[in-house]
């Protein structure tokens, strides 16, 4: 039996289905190749847009104020040194000349500045001899011997003003990268960096089989390209999908980018640690978070210690494993000595080196939030946050960094002693702000008891009521008037005032005592409540409303009777204001934490100069200085006399309503600090002005080595002897007084008979009640 061919028919209906599978394959093939073409497409439009945009982007860079010394400046030796330190400059053995370093010889220091673009114009780096005699700086001469009439050296700098998201970073220019920096990060991060075209197809292959493996991605082999794209574009899940797109986008890159750029993205782009919630970005800003210093300073070791973190910045903390990154530095230092980057015989001498890290005491102020935080907060009334964020601005600010130190330490340390107290005081914070009155500068800025957590920034943000503080503004409208002096007598007595909804106050002395007449100068020594309460009904609560306004530069506070014992909220920084005032005789300078703003190239963009305005009577502010120095030498702050050693200075205590805020504000003739103690959630702590914040005030001065309050004589002044409790003209054998300023021709009663009680005949106790009240008094 023959069989019958198919029919064409049948051929035809057996090719169809054939025919639409291979139609489908290619149509799908075609659909996926338009796809990955869109899809590249759409990955370099994104890595061109995102490259170009970002790899110049630069936040703000934040500077202190230089440090200007001069023959005469009272700057002795020793002080010098620790401000030296405190500027980030390095203590070497004056073999050579170094930038950045100095070196002492007797009474002499010798250094090289670095250089710094100031806003008056670049000045290069310069060796200097600052020669010291018992009274401070003798003089100044450069490398040729020649006497320099002033030298400045360049500021420190203390941070950036970052993005939201934390990135922070120091861009470098790819002339500004060490070459043994990129040697270092060739030899051991992508050895075919320079041959690749993106991708390394043999560290690939050694990866792809750890992970097939494991089951699990474990290890990359991702070269410099690679993690560079990782950190700009993507995110860190270890995925295929990811490392798949990661793949792609490094061959373009490698495609629209040379070697050169991509390494100094690379430089700048990396993650290098993290302090706070601030996350530390490039090798530029590492140098300086790490060691100290500017990158273009760092020795071989310390480079192959920043080569070694990169690999891992939490694993390779060297904070915290000092051993593992020593020992990983070291095999650092042998590649680069078998590779021929470092000589075998430096990288021998500098394995095996202490890892020299920045530590607390010698580096200088660390990053800052707090006064970081006022200068954001100045600047973005002239700038908007895009360009602080990125445009590379250069801000050249107020900050003093050994006052900074020294105010930090003084609140740290305070804290933690109240804290040791027992459980009531475990919470307890503080704040403290301090400035040059004359001119406005804000020098130091404390937000906390730990400076470099970047939170809540007590020091701007934490208006609580102010107590006694307000007083001041009560007795200088008096004094303003002309019908009081610090003579005067004020009635000590009970008072009640009737509210406006018909219930009454009816304030107490801290004592729960009236004490009948009192002198002016006693009732603001030792903060009497009920003085002060009847002399603001007498004058108004309106006038000392508007006259504590004017002393803040805002507008009055609600004139309500309990303002006149510090029913007003203000934040240290506006106490600081108001004391400000006070302490450059009635002339007030707004704070202010930025000097210049330059951009990129050191073309300057903004200059805030000084401003000053005239808004109190100086005559009553002369007279006004005098009681608040009696507040040291008889008064609340009798206390800290053994921390100030016998320097002398003008100050009130504050403590408000239930114990709730500690305060104290006080000057010398250049130097004022404000120091605030509570608790975040506004709890009782139990401290008054003296026992809380005085110490911490003093401790702050003392560092500081703060001047004296030098008293000056003002022209329609004369200096009268009263008698402190009555303020009575004191005769020849009267006991108990103190020697104030009147108004040339004020009529002062005289005391007829002077029989005051010897404090000799008074029991131990009473002598000890006494002493007692006048040092807690504060209120």
């Amino acid at each position: 039996m023959t069989r019958r061919k198919p029919s064409r028919r049948a051929r035809r209906a057996a090719a169809r289905p054939k025919r639409g599978l291979r139609r489908w394959i290619i149509g799908a093939a075609l659909l996926a190749l338009v796809a990955g073409a869109g899809w590249i497409a759409w990955l370099d439009m994104r890595i061109t847009s995102q490259f170009e945009g970002r790899r110049w982007d630069q936040p703000a860079q934040v500077f202190a104020a230089p440090v200007e010394l001069y023959a005469g400046r009272p700057l002795g030796i020793e002080r010098f040194t620790a401000l030296l330190e405190a500027q980030g400059y390095r203590q070497a053995d004056g073999s050579a000349p170094r930038a950045g370093f100095w070196w002492r010889q007797g009474n002499s220091v010798r250094l090289m500045t670095r250089a710094f673009r100031f806003a008056e114009g670049p000045r290069a780096a310069q060796v200097a001899q600052i020669d010291f005699d018992a009274t401070g700086i003798l003089r100044i001469r450069d490398a040729q011997g020649r006497e320099l009439p002033f030298l400045q050296l360049d500021p420190l700098r203390i941070g950036s003003i970052f993005p939201a998201h934390g990135e922070d970073r120091m861009v470098l220019a790819p002339e500004e990268i060490p070459p043994l920096l990129a040697a270092a990060l060739i030899a051991v991060e992508d050895r075919r960096f320079e041959s690749h075209r993106g991708l390394d197809p043999e560290g690939i292959g050694r990866a792809l089989l750890v992970n097939l493996r494991a089951g699990e991605v474990r290890q990359g082999g991702s070269t410099l390209t690679q993690q560079l794209v990782k950190s700009y574009f993507l995110d860190s899940r270890r995925t295929w999908r990811r490392k798949f797109t990661e793949a792609a986008m490094a061959l373009l890159l490698e495609r629209r980018y040379g070697k050169d750029e991509i390494l100094t993205a690379y430089v700048n782009e990396v993650y290098m640690g993290q302090d706070g919630r601030r996350a530390i970005h490039g090798f530029g800003l590492a140098s300086a978070f790490y060691f100290g210093k500017p990158l273009a300073e760092l020795d071989a070791a310390e480079i192959a210690t920043l080569v070694t973190i990169v690999r891992g910045p939490s694993f390779y903390n060297p904070w915290r494993h000092p051993e593992r990154v020593r020992e990983r530095r070291d095999l650092v230092l042998g590649i680069l000595a078998d590779q021929g980057a470092l000589d075998p015989e430096r990288a021998g001498a500098a394995a095996g080196r202490p890892l020299g890290l920045r530590g607390a005491a010698s580096a200088g102020p660390a990053y800052q939030p707090a006064f970081l935080g006022l200068v954001r907060r100045q600047l973005q009334r002239d700038y908007r946050d895009d360009d602080l964020d990125s445009a590379g601005l250069v801000v050249l600010t107020t900050l003093d960094p050994l006052a900074q130190r020294s105010a930090q330490a003084a609140v740290s340390d305070g804290i933690e002693r109240l804290r040791r107290r027992g459980e009531a005081l475990a919470q307890v914070e503080g704040a403290a702000v301090v400035t040059r009155p004359a001119t406005g500068e804000v020098l130091a800025l404390v937000g906390g008891a730990h400076g470099s957590f970047d939170g809540l920034n007590r020091a701007l943000d934490a208006s609580r009521p102010i107590g006694s503080l307000v007083k001041p503004a009560t007795y200088l409208a008096a004094l303003e008037s002309g019908r009081h002096t610090l003579a005067s007598t004020l009635r000590d007595e009970p008072v009640t005032v009737v509210l406006e909804d018909g219930s009454t106050w009816q304030p107490e002395n801290f004592s729960g005592e009236p004490l009948g007449p009192v002198s002016m100068a006693r009732s603001l020594a030792e903060s009497l409540n009920l003085p002060a309460v009847n002399l603001g009904l007498e004058l108004g609560v309106e006038t000392v409303a508007r006259r504590l306004g004017r002393l803040a530069g805002t507008a009055p506070p609600p004139a309500f009777p309990s303002l006149l014992l510090g029913s007003v909220d203000y934040a240290p920084l506006d106490v600081a204001e108001i004391y400000g005032t006070i302490a450059a005789g009635g002339f007030r300078a707004p704070l202010r934490a930025v000097k210049a703003v330059l951009d990129e190239t050191g073309t300057p963009l903004s200059r805030y100069p000084l401003e000053i305005e005239a808004v109190a009577d100086p005559l009553a502010v002369a007279q006004l200085q005098r009681g608040l120095r009696l507040v040291f030498e008889r008064g609340t702050a009798r206390g800290a006399a053994a921390r100030l050693g016998g320097r002398q200075y003008a100050g009130k205590t504050g403590t408000s309503g239930e114990f709730r805020d500690s305060w104290f504000a006080g000057f010398g003739s250049d130097t004022l600090a404000v120091v605030w103690v509570g608790r975040d959630d506004n709890a009782p702590v139990g401290l008054t002005g003296a026992s809380g914040a005085l110490p911490i005030w003093a401790d702050i001065m003392a560092g500081l080595g703060a001047s004296d309050l030098a008293p000056e004589a003002a022209t329609g002044l004369v200096e009268a002897e009263i008698e402190y409790a009555t303020g009575l003209l004191a005769r020849g054998d009267c006991a108990d007084t103190v020697v104030v300023p009147v108004p040339e021709g004020a009529a002062l009663e005289t005391r007829r008979d002077c029989a005051p009680r010897d404090p000799w005949t008074e029991t131990p106790i009473e002598r000890g009640l006494q002493w007692l009240k006048r040092a807690l008094g504060g209120t």
